[in-house]
């Protein structure tokens, strides 16, 4: 019975990893821009009737592209998080705290705000 249930782990472990491994490489064969669509399929298809094979030899011939274009992707994703957050904050083209106060001592001028707004807005770009 324990024995069993400890060969079913074993076996859903090994699942878990090679299905891992299958789309990380599924994933990074799409991302590659060099090879060509016909490379492309040759490998899906190695990858569908010689599995482990066909994974051991890709990940040798292309481990290190994989994590460099891995890489890129995750730079990329952060890029535009961060670009994403600062449009959605407002801060995006905010520029340094002289062009904010510059920006309210043209809104004092022209009377859009008040002295105590300006303050206020002084005081937060200088905070920043």
């Amino acid at each position: 019975m324990t024995g069993s249930f400890l060969w079913s782990l074993f076996v859903l472990f090994f699942m878990i990893i090679y299905f891992m491994m299958l789309f990380s490489i599924i994933s990074d064969l799409f991302r590659q821009k060099e090879m060509g669509g016909g490379l492309k399929v040759l490998w899906l298809l190695f990858l569908l009737f010689i599995p482990v094979f066909s994974m051991l030899i890709y990940v040798i011939a292309y481990g290190k592209g994989m994590a460099e274009r891995n890489h890129k992707a995750v730079a990329q994703a952060e890029q535009q998080q961060a670009d994403y957050i600062r449009k959605v904050a407002g801060t995006e083209g905010a520029g340094s705290p002289t062009d904010q106060i510059a920006q309210a001592q043209k809104l004092l001028e022209s009377g859009a705000i008040t002295q105590a707004e300006f303050d206020s807005l002084k005081a937060k770009a200088l905070a920043s």
